[in-house]
């Protein structure tokens, strides 16, 4: 689960990571009051309006900019709430833009210059243990870091039995140029923050920059926070920060109906029961020419109700050519499966794509010959070759 920019901040805050503190505004009124509010608390003249949508590079679209008084909080926040946001991480049309950060102006004169760093916590997959990776570059789009100068980017693996121990914080904060006050700082900084990462069950904290005050603060100046969605019965207070206006609304649509949907870009649309196999029928449409359409994976229950409302999902996607039913009878018989898509499809009325039911394992046999029988538009397959061939067919 994504969070808001406000929002992985203010978790972050209440583990004592040090943020750049704002406040968040619905429209201009709102982030006039804000303004005025976060002055009075922090006595910054200036204020970063920043739009919150689940995407990076939001300078880059336009969707941060400085305001040097109230006039220009209105002006700005006023521009920026409402409009279709296009950054190197959004689609063509953008993300529409429902609300503003009003945060405090932190790159205030001091006696030293301000740095930017570049500290994100994660899972290393491939060691099974989380890591810390970190770099000077900070405000960067930490790609680009990796590859025009991957020697600026550093990493420390923690152990998960002793957990972050401080000698691998002051490495961090050395490896990162940082001395005196600073040092400490950003010590204490690394310390709260993959506490903050473990207590909250997130899968990435990423914190782009890290900003060195003129006066040796160490402070969070951006938050990019994923949740992971399998510990949020642990965080029941976590679950009324999703923002659903953010999230594909057929993937929103699908998990109210329980299928585990994911909405991708190809021709080919898939109904699946498994994880494993879903992705296997997705290389099997690949191979056929195709491309898939979705991930989804209708459980061990497709009995006629999942069947049609997974159908309903699939459809709402125009690019879909054909759709390839691929389930395999443990749990489930086949029979059942297959009677369920005759229901489902009788149930629907006209489907004005083809489909290709392969059903396998417990009654496939007695499930092939209900889908032949059944007058319908439908093309059966036991073998996965067969299918891929019926599915070539179709898209040529």
């Amino acid at each position: 689960m994504n969070l808001h920019e406000y929002q992985g901040k203010q978790i972050l805050s209440s583990f004592g990571v040090r943020i750049q503190r704002g406040i968040v505004a619905q429209n201009a009124k709102e982030a006039v009051a804000a303004a005025k509010q976060l002055t009075s608390e922090t006595g910054t003249s200036w204020h970063v309006i920043k739009a919150q949508v689940h995407a990076g590079g939001r300078g880059k679209g336009g969707g941060v900019k400085l305001a040097k008084n109230l006039q220009e909080v209105e002006d700005i926040a006023g521009q920026i709430i409402g409009m279709d946001l296009v950054t190197p991480q959004t689609s063509a049309e953008g993300k529409r833009v429902h609300q503003v950060l009003i945060a405090e102006d932190v790159y205030y004169p001091g006696e030293s210059e301000t740095s930017e760093f570049y500290v994100s916590v994660l899972l290393n997959r491939g060691t099974g243990r989380n890591m810390i990776m970190y770099s000077t570059e900070g405000g960067m789009d930490i790609e680009t870091v990796a590859e025009e100068t991957p020697h600026l980017i550093f990493t420390e693996e923690i152990d998960p039995t002793v957990g972050l121990m401080p000698f691998q914080a002051r490495r961090i904060a050395f490896n990162l140029g940082l001395s005196g006050l600073a040092f400490k700082e950003m010590t204490k900084f690394v310390a709260n923050l993959y506490t903050a990462y473990v207590k909250s069950d997130s899968s990435l904290f990423e914190i782009n920059p890290v900003l060195k005050t003129s006066d040796d603060k160490i402070l969070a100046v951006d938050a990019k926070v994923t949740i992971d969605d399998n510990a949020l019965y642990r965080h029941k207070d976590y679950v009324d920060l999703r923002d659903v206006r953010e999230e594909s609304a057929i993937e929103v649509e699908a998990g109210e109906l329980g299928l585990n949907y994911v909405d991708l870009e190809g021709n080919v649309g898939c109904m699946v029961n498994g994880a494993g196999l879903a992705m296997a029928t997705m290389d099997l449409i690949k191979q056929a020419g195709g491309e898939p359409a979705n991930f989804l994976d209708v459980g061990g229950t497709a009995d006629a109700a999942r069947v049609e409302a997974a159908f309903q999902i699939i459809l709402k996607d125009p690019a879909v050519k054909a759709i390839l039913i691929n389930i395999f009878g443990g749990i489930v018989r086949c029979d059942r499966v297959a009677q369920g898509v005759i229901d489902a499809y009788k149930n629907m009325g006209t489907i004005n794509v083809p489909i290709i039911v392969r059903l396998q394992g417990t009654n496939a046999d007695i499930a092939k010959e209900l889908i032949d029988n059944s007058g319908l538009d439908v093309m059966s397959a036991t073998e996965f070759q067969e299918a891929a061939d019926k599915v070539q067919q179709v898209l040529a």
